[in-house]
């Protein structure tokens, strides 16, 4: 998109109110006209037209600010709100406090161990720096608009890159409940609908979204769970979306008593549309509740994701192979299930040897 700045001027409009009138060349080589009004001063004004022009800028020397402006309008018509919001916060909050008034040529491998230096040594207000997975995240984000930059903008190469990464994909070991821990904790929650929730996030490994978009017809007279949708609150606003990935799209088959006990519960919600939630609560809700739980129930608190974890271990531990395990999950690869679950299986390859030997004696 490149931008000409051709008749621009800044008017006082009566006592006190300014407004920027100015022409630009679009992307698609058009020359249009913009008119804003309403701002108190006239730097105010200017300040509009200098970043609306600097917005059209397809070049290096575009401000990190615009670049991000530009890089989310484009990846809003591409990802989830879910994925946007998250991804809004973490620029906000450790990203343009540092890059905000710089041009993106100007970013050089110094600046960015310099705030990756900063995010390091960093201290929350209880004490304690970001972990290493939060790391991990924000400096993911921060190479992902300058690869952005690379491919749009004719930014000669990523200084990300030669920066080197920071934190880690994976916190350390696994925070998994087993049967017995589960029951305990189980026996702690006091409403039903929640205990309920809980039941079915670990005897079925959903995700807590796909968990709380489950409406009436999604519980199948065949003993299973049709997971076709996922939900999330975004901005107070209630959505259901598509399932994470294509295979996320799935059924499970669930054990009779979870079956029966979720045909109970809902047979006393009564007046139920079919495109009710059959829980009414959201994700912030079940994260409090298994905090509390897991006080209550003198255990070592883990994350709601992590009952997922904690049934594929269950699988595990009961011999079934990887493939069933990565269909029953939704996950879009066995690849997946194998990085995520292979330290589950220590003694698996000395089973192996251990047949290979029986094989040779014979």
């Amino acid at each position: 998109m490149v931008c000409l700045r051709a008749d621009h001027a800044v008017w006082k409009s009566g006592k006190v109110l300014w407004y920027a009138n100015f022409y630009y060349t679009d992307w698609t080589g058009q020359k249009k006209h913009a008119c804003k009004r309403g701002f108190k001063t006239q730097r105010e004004a200017k300040e509009y037209e200098r970043n609306f022009l600097d917005q059209q800028n397809t070049t290096s020397d575009i401000l990190f600010s615009s670049l991000v402006e530009n890089y989310l309008e484009d990846m809003r018509h591409r990802l989830k709100p879910t994925t946007m919001e998250q991804k809004e916060f973490i620029i906000q909050g450790k990203l343009l406090p540092y890059f905000g008034r710089q041009k993106i040529c100007d970013i050089d491998t110094i600046k960015i161990r310099k705030w990756q230096n900063e995010l390091i040594s960093h201290r929350q207000e209880n004490g304690k720096p970001f972990s290493q997975t939060y790391l991990k995240t924000v400096n993911n984000q921060m190479s992902a608009i300058m690869n952005y930059a690379v491919r749009h903008y004719r930014l000669a190469a990523n200084p990300c890159h030669a920066a080197g990464s920071i934190g880690r994909s994976s916190a350390g070991s696994m925070k998994i409940w087993n049967q017995e821990e589960y029951e305990q904790f189980s026996k702690c929650i006091k409403k039903s609908a929640m205990r309920l929730a809980f039941d079915i996030l670990f005897y079925t490994g959903m995700r807590c979204g796909e968990l709380l978009a489950l409406t009436e017809p999604d519980i199948l007279p065949t003993k299973k769970i049709s997971v076709n949708k996922n939900y999330a609150k975004v901005d107070g606003e209630e959505l259901f979306l598509e399932p994470k990935t294509p295979k996320a799209n799935r059924t499970i088959s669930i054990p009779d008593f979870l079956y029966d006990d979720i045909i109970n519960y809902i047979s006393k919600l009564g007046g139920l549309c079919e495109t009710d939630r059959i829980f009414y609560f959201t994700k912030s809700a079940l994260d409090k509740e298994i905090k509390a739980g897991a006080k209550a129930a003198g255990l070592d608190p883990i994350r709601v994701h992590d009952l997922r974890h904690s049934h594929a271990s269950m699988l595990v531990d009961m011999g079934f192979p990887p493939l069933e395990i990565a269909e029953r999950l939704g996950h879009e690869s066995v690849k997946t299930t194998l990085d995520t679950y292979s330290h589950l299986y220590p003694e698996k390859d000395s089973t192996i040897a251990g047949r290979l030997n029986e094989f040779r004696k014979k």
